[in-house]
């Protein structure tokens, strides 16, 4: 069985470099090949214009009466010679005895350019040859002067591009024959001149070529920047990856250093706000680890003594500490059955529905009074429907109501109620122990968290905290207020109201998480019922 080789991974970085000079190499392509073909296009628009113009300059001879003498493959006629320097009568006809002489004078005075080269053909031969030095001569190609003779024999100027295999160096050449006739002579000519359209494109190539080794140039330059400026760019992912790298199960501390203000920076951030929830998620479970392990070693410690002290031939002696190992099994029971409850509350948002505040009340006052040892009081009840999810909200306010009785002196009277406020309503219960110092207000809503303040029988210290973690999760907080007599609890839950403010929040541990807003502190006779 062959193996399969893993493909390299490429990073971010270098991909995106590749798009970068793929895409700037195919725009740079692109451009240079659109450029080199307009520029042929009008070097080739400009060869047919010039030519155009020679066939003008050609005709403005002509018209000028004979002029300069031309070198010819045979010998011009006496009157050739005129003097050029002659001037032209405006208004006489040219003076012209036949068309050798005139397209002489027109071969002679039009001299060719850098790539261009002229002949004159009278009766279908080359008679006129140009008068200085071209790179090609015309008549070198056979069958270029017939071609150009019987082309022009309907007496049509003809602009055309001919094949010259036979002229060394030249491809291609673009030509533009005129015939030429004199009045009362007896020949014909043709006046021929062609541009090496090759050596006139060269020059566009020439300057595409430079423009490629620009572009190649342009493209390096390119890619050491861009690498560069992407390294920059994606320096905050590096330094996600390198910090993602360093934590551990036990160790969340790490956090990235945010620069900028741009997409990355604000992903830096949000990395930063999931590791900080991390990081006190993490230390919330070691925190309730560790009580946990404390809150249940002292019942283990117990029974296990008892069991080791414990002498089996004495009746009396196992069932003591029968006894004494339910009753600490009994409380480890209802440690976890806590914790649980805990857990489930701290999971997030609830399922609620609108709840008729008044009815929940009632019901909450019912189930109270089923506490003994006190005197229960319905002291207010408000007339509204909130969304919440009733089983919660009912562990809760009985959770409040059962610590009130365990904390307050027997036969004392603890009050149940509900208020309006402005955008809130509150559920209370008020008892008249001892009250709650200041300095341990926040410390009772922390796991286990207990205070001896001589208010009664201790609890498992999840009772409060399970309370916020529900508030909480009706997206409100717990609200406490205090004094030697007596100490009044309230959830405090958002609904949509015209009311006054409700009462301030518990000072909450930073743990619990349940303190989601601090209104202003309660004034006086804000309370509705």
């Amino acid at each position: 069985m062959s193996r399969v080789v893993p493909l390299p991974r490429w990073s971010v970085r270098s991909r995106i470099l590749a798009v970068i000079l793929v895409i700037t190499t195919v725009g740079m392509i692109v451009a240079g090949v659109s450029s080199y073909f307009v520029q042929r296009d009008a070097v080739i628009a400009g060869i047919d214009d010039e030519l155009l113009g020679a066939v003008a300059a050609a005709r403005t001879v002509v018209l000028e009466g004979p002029a300069a003498t031309a070198t010819s493959t045979e010998e011009p006629p006496a009157d050739a010679a005129a003097d050029p320097g002659a001037p032209a009568e405006p208004a006489a006809a040219p003076t012209w005895t036949s068309a050798r002489e005139a397209l002489g004078s027109v071969v002679g005075r039009i001299i060719p350019g850098r790539h261009e080269s002229t002949i004159g053909v009278v009766d279908g031969s080359t008679a006129w040859l140009p008068s200085v030095d071209v790179l090609f001569a015309l008549q070198e190609e056979a069958g270029f002067v017939e071609r150009v003779w019987e082309e022009t024999r309907g007496g049509e100027v003809i602009l055309g591009t001919a094949l010259t295999p036979e002229i060394e160096g030249v491809g291609a050449i673009r030509y533009i024959a005129a015939p030429l006739t004199v009045e009362g002579g007896t020949d014909e000519g043709v006046f021929v001149t062609a541009v090496d359209v090759q050596r006139e494109v060269d020059e566009v190539g020439g300057a595409f070529i430079t423009f490629a080794w620009i572009a190649a140039i342009t493209v390096v330059v390119i890619a050491g920047v861009g690498w560069f400026l992407a390294g920059r760019l994606l320096a905050p992912l590096r330094r996600l990856r390198e910090a993602a790298e360093q934590i551990t199960g036990s160790d969340v501390s790490q956090r990235i250093p945010v620069t900028g203000k741009d997409d990355l920076a604000a992903l830096t951030e949000t990395v930063n706000d999931m590791l900080a929830r991390l990081d006190g998620t993490l230390t919330a479970q070691r925190q309730l680890l560790d009580d946990v392990r404390h809150e249940l070693k002292t019942p283990i410690t117990i029974v296990r003594g008892h069991l080791e002290l414990l002498d089996p031939r004495r009746p009396t002696e196992v069932r003591a500490a029968r006894d004494i190992a339910i009753e600490e099994l009994d409380r480890m029971s209802e440690l976890v059955t806590d914790i649980d409850a805990l857990a489930q509350a701290e999971r997030g948002r609830v399922l609620t529905e609108p709840v008729d505040v008044a009815d929940l009340t009632q019901s909450v006052f019912a189930k109270a009074q089923a506490i003994p040892g006190h005197e229960w009081r319905l002291e207010r009840s408000v007339a509204a429907v909130a969304p919440l999810s009733p089983s919660r909200i009912t562990q809760a306010w009985l959770q409040l109501a059962d610590n009130a009785a365990k904390y307050s002196a027997e036969g004392s009277t603890i009050r149940i109620g509900s208020s309006a406020y402005q955008g809130a309503i509150e559920l209370w219960v008020a008892d008249e122990g001892p009250g709650i110092p200041a300095e341990a207000q926040s410390r009772i809503f922390e796991r286990f968290g207990r205070i001896d303040t001589g208010r009664g029988v201790q609890g498992s210290g999840l009772g409060l905290p399970i309370v916020a973690a529900i508030a909480r999760a009706h997206d409100g907080y717990v609200s406490l207020s205090s004094s030697s007599a007596g100490s009044r609890f309230g959830i405090v839950i958002p609904v949509p109201s015209d009311a006054p403010l409700p009462p301030p929040a518990a000072d909450l541990p930073a743990s619990t998480g349940a303190l989601l807003t601090t209104p202003p502190a309660r004034r006086a006779g804000t309370e509705e019922d």
